[in-house]
């Protein structure tokens, strides 16, 4: 082994061997082993992974090859999700940004371009996920889009539509006008922002009619824009001011049309008049307000948000009504709807019907992908019927059929299940899995994973005329099924036999609903086992927190503050950093003057190389039940230490090489135990089952420090140290005993950390068996974990050594406060012990004197009275401990420091002393300073009172 542990000569290197060597190919054959499977929730193609995806992904390995060195059958899947909205925003973007191309361009263009994207992206990512070190069988990697997957999903859908459980309806949605697509509740998110109320005149269509010495209702929106589409004023039943007024009648300014004042137990008294117009087709309440009154729904907008020319007016029964006038006035026509806004409201004010404006905070629900406000809008979609999925699904998890770790997102599951609506599983997009409906001239509508195959399944002329849906399916159906269409369902079912249902799935709390709920709806409807009963996608969920940055930033790319897991692996120049977090700030150079500023400040020198063990680690470690996970590069940095310390503690162990490797030989030695050995086994079988239970818990956090406490603490500075003592001045047998139990222990260490860093134990172990002459030796991930062995752990050899530890520090104590050098030997005196303690120390003499440096180990007698003056006693918890300091200390070098140091000590105490019995001081400082300071002072006479005793004691000598 090199001197200097670096990562960056032997990680690249290993996984190459692993994937040569085939070290990750899972046996597809039906295995008598038991199973254990993970699918990787496949990472969107828009992009490279985040630290989010190294955190979860580390995790998955870590689960993956501790399961596999425990004799399972592991399988970690890997894919790819052609994230449909995403996807196509993106390629749109990167499209317009080219002067040759123009603003339209056809689909055939589109999809050659982002087939190029997926082509680049995908090798992109995949190198990213080899560089973490996760042991992935790369002969089934998947992508959504793949022509194997994407008959899975046209064999669900169609499974679904023949059950009758998926329907298409004229709906009020989320409509994206940037993406012209709808879009789900989930992909909107609502933002505090500062918006108008206008208060706008309704009169009454009967001119005799008036309300507070007036002719008209005064009514609140926010949304001037959409009074082309009201339907109804509406107030609540309760509201006294207009209870007199309900089912009157009056006429929307701009258009004059008449509609019935409504009363609805949904409309706020208190919020703005009371008033408020009723518009279904663009309002997710007055929608269902409308259904309950029969009111007519009355579209105003085109898809791309622009007032239309002529009203489109619905029924609920979806069929169009001609009650009202269907024109929109001229000057309002293919108007943008916030544009439309201001234009009405002119019109309002020049004509009256105005009343006034106030400003307001406001929720405005904007696409999280586009970042343009949401319209609601009413569209035709497809949807799923969800209600049947919903009991069952509930039910699993009230089982315990499927656990949550951590508990409480089982509540939030079920929360939301026990509220679904129908799902619209339909997009507007052309990047995606077209909906496998085919009309004929008719509109019939058909079935079938293609044309013949609907000819076939039909019993259809071979010449009619089909045409197939043009809109794709939401990206979150394929990825609902994504547990089976991953082991190759419908064709092979032999992975799935094996592999399904899979172990765990790892995600995040915020896709709980739009992707861990969905795949236990539909995956328990569709897949069944040989009983016929419904499978489950996986047994266990274990939800992640959500990694932010140093001052608890959710990481993104407009923040600048996105942290890429390779820059960390390999490391990144300062100017490479900035160029790399300001790439996505346009047009604002302010915000990049700040950035730039805060990187200047977090990465003075750029960020240096950690390694990816390092890296996998800290993540492990960070992974606690808490929803946020506060990145920190002091943890990664001490990690890369724990890695370096682990590097020189293997190469002292290698360095003393005289070992004989044999099975056998290795019984003998713990057959034959010192104290020592006795105690780091006992601490080893301890590390071994709380490991394992905390595996079992999915506690990471809890695992890494374990292992961390015993390797950096109990092995390399208490095992460690006391070897190197023993190696240099034990005796011949010792020597040898001590080098084959530092090699066992050693191995352990390395298979127990495999798991979390993989490359640097890999590296370790194969030094090893180089020294034996073995280079065939599997791959550590091949080995057996180790086992908790219950005659290893001795209680009482751990007590004892407990103390003698403690014994020790205290020694090492008296040595630095007395500036004796550690290659001294001294003697020692025991006094007033425990009868446990004498035990220790007559049992373990020798051995005490060669760790401590010790010439003689004493009991302090009666006739030893006289000379207690010329020691410096320190009481311990099991002794009094007394060192002869005649022949160490520099009597007159130590009065001149110590008398030095109590005219300062006596100085202070004079000082603290005037200021505590001042009277102003006590009258006008605050209680906490004045107490603060009476410490101090009691601090300052303890100190004096030490000297002084300490004074003595060299006068004394």
């Amino acid at each position: 082994m090199n001197k200097n542990y670096n990562p960056k000569l032997i990680e690249q290197k290993l996984y190459k061997l692993w994937e040569e060597k085939k070290y990750f190919q899972t046996n597809i054959q039906k295995s008598s082993k038991k199973s254990f499977c993970i699918i990787m929730p496949p990472p969107n193609i828009t992009g490279v992974l985040h630290m989010g995806h190294a955190l979860q992904q580390t995790i998955m390995d870590i689960l993956i090859r501790f399961n596999r060195m425990n004799g399972k059958n592991v399988l970690f899947q890997i894919g790819l999700d052609h994230a449909g909205i995403a996807t196509q925003l993106l390629i749109e973007k990167k499209l317009l940004k080219k002067k040759k191309i123009q603003l339209k361009y056809n689909k055939k263009y589109f999809i050659k371009k982002t087939w190029e994207w997926v082509k680049k992206y995908q090798h992109k990512i995949f190198n990213q996920v080899k560089r973490l070190g996760h042991a992935i069988d790369w002969n089934r990697k998947k992508f959504t889009l793949d022509p194997n997957i994407s008959e899975g999903v046209k064999k669900a859908f169609i499974i679904l539509y023949d059950q009758g459980l998926i329907y298409k309806k004229k709906k009020i949605v989320n409509w994206d006008v940037c993406l012209k697509t709808v879009i789900s509740d989930l992909e909107v998110k609502n933002k505090n922002v500062k918006t108008k109320m206008y208060y706008i005149k309704y009169f009454f269509s009967n001119k005799k009619y008036f309300i507070n010495n007036k002719n008209y209702l005064v009514v609140a929106t926010t949304r001037p824009e959409t009074i082309f589409g009201d339907s109804a004023i509406g107030v609540n039943p309760k509201d006294i001011r207009y209870k007199n007024y309900i089912g009157l009648q009056v006429v929307v300014p701009i258009i004059n049309r008449i509609i019935p004042i409504i009363s609805d137990f949904e409309i706020e008294i208190n919020k703005g008049t009371g008033c408020v117009k009723i518009t279904p087709a663009h309002d997710f309440l007055d929608y269902k307000i409308g259904m309950r009154h029969n009111l007519p729904i009355i579209q105003i907008f085109s898809f791309d948000g622009n007032i239309l020319k002529k009203l489109f007016i619905y029924s609920y029964s979806n069929t169009i009504e001609n009650k009202y006038n269907s024109d929109i006035p001229l000057y309002f026509q293919k108007m943008n709807r916030f544009i439309a806004r201001k234009k009405i409201i002119i019109y309002l004010k020049e004509h009256n019907f105005l009343d006034k404006v106030e400003l307001l905070d406001s929720n405005v629900p904007y696409g999280e992908r586009s970042n343009s406000i949401v319209e609601p809008m009413l569209t035709n979609q497809w949807f799923l019927k969800t209600s049947m999925f919903a009991k069952k699904s509930i039910s699993i998890v009230k089982n315990k059929k499927i656990k949550f770790f951590p508990k409480k997102y089982k509540n939030m599951y079920l929360s939301w299940m026990e509220n679904i609506q129908d799902w619209c599983i339909s997009r507007q997009l052309w990047w995606g899995h077209r909906i496998p409906i085919w009309y004929d001239q008719n509109k019939k509508i058909y079935t079938g994973l293609n044309k013949l195959d609907v000819i076939k399944k039909y019993k259809l002329n071979k010449n009619c005329i089909l045409k197939q849906e043009k809109d794709v399916l939401d990206t979150w159906f394929s990825s609902s099924l994504w547990t089976f269409l991953s082991l190759d369902w419908p064709k092979k079912k032999n992975l799935l036999k094996i592999f399904h249902p899979t172990n765990v799935i790892v995600s995040g709390f915020d896709i709980i609903f739009f992707w861990i709920a969905r795949m236990i709806m539909l995956t328990t409807h569709i897949i069944k086992d040989k009983n016929r009963k419904s499978q489950i996608p996986f047994k266990n969920v274990y939800i992640t927190g959500l990694i932010r940055d140093e001052n608890g930033q959710k990481m993104s790319k407009s923040q600048g503050n996105i942290i890429d897991p390779i820059d960390l692996i390999d490391g990144i120049s300062l100017e490479k950093l900035i160029e790399k977090r300001i790439k996505n700030i346009k047009n604002n150079e302010y915000k990049k003057k700040i950035i730039i500023k805060k990187i200047n400040k977090l990465f003075p020198n750029g960020i240096q190389s950690f390694g990816a063990d390092s890296l996998r680690f800290t993540c492990a470690a960070l992974s606690t039940y808490s929803r946020s996970i506060f990145w920190d590069m002091n943890r990664l940095q001490g990690y890369r230490n724990f890695c370096n310390k682990l590097w020189h503690a293997s190469r002292f162990v290698l360095l003393n090489k005289n070992i004989v490797y044999n099975k056998s030989k290795t019984k003998n030695i713990l057959e034959i135990l010192s104290l020592q050995d006795k105690w780091i086994l006992s601490e080893l079988q301890i590390l071994i089952y709380n490991y394992k239970k905390s595996i079992k818990n999915y506690r990471f956090d809890h695992v890494s420090h374990l292992i961390y406490e015993f390797v950096w603490f109990k092995f390399c500075d208490w095992y460690l140290e006391i070897s190197k003592i023993i190696i240099k001045l034990g005796t011949k047998k010792e020597k040898l005993h001590t080098q084959k139990m530092l090699m066992y222990i050693l191995r352990k260490i390395l298979k127990l950390l495999h798991p979390i860093i993989p490359f640097i134990t890999e590296y370790i172990w194969t030094k090893i068996f180089i020294i034996k002459n073995n280079f065939n030796k599997k791959s550590l991930i091949d080995c057996k974990f180790p086992k908790f062995n219950l005659n290893y752990l001795d209680h009482k050899s751990m007590e004892n050594m407990y103390i003698i530890q403690n014994f020790f520090k205290e020694l090492r104590s008296i040595r630095n406060s007395m500036k004796i050098k550690y290659s001294k030997k001294i003697t020692i005196f025991i006094k007033n012990s425990n009868l446990k303690f004498l035990l220790i120390i007559k049992n373990y003499k020798s051995f005490l004197k060669k760790i401590m440096y010790l010439n003689k180990i004493k009991i302090f007698k009666k006739t030893d009275k006289n000379k207690i003056k010329k020691f410096v006693i320190r009481k311990t918890s099991e002794c009094e401990l007394l060192i002869s300091i005649k022949e160490f200390v520099n009597k007159d070098l130590e009065l001149n420091i110590v008398l030095k140091k109590i005219k300062n000590c006596m100085s202070k105490i004079q000082f603290f002393n005037t200021k505590i019995i001042n009277s102003n001081f006590l009258k006008h400082a605050p209680k906490e300073i004045i107490k603060k300071e009476k410490n101090k002072l009691s601090i300052l006479k303890n100190n004096l009172k030490s000297l002084k005793n300490y004074k003595k004691l060299l006068l004394s000598i």
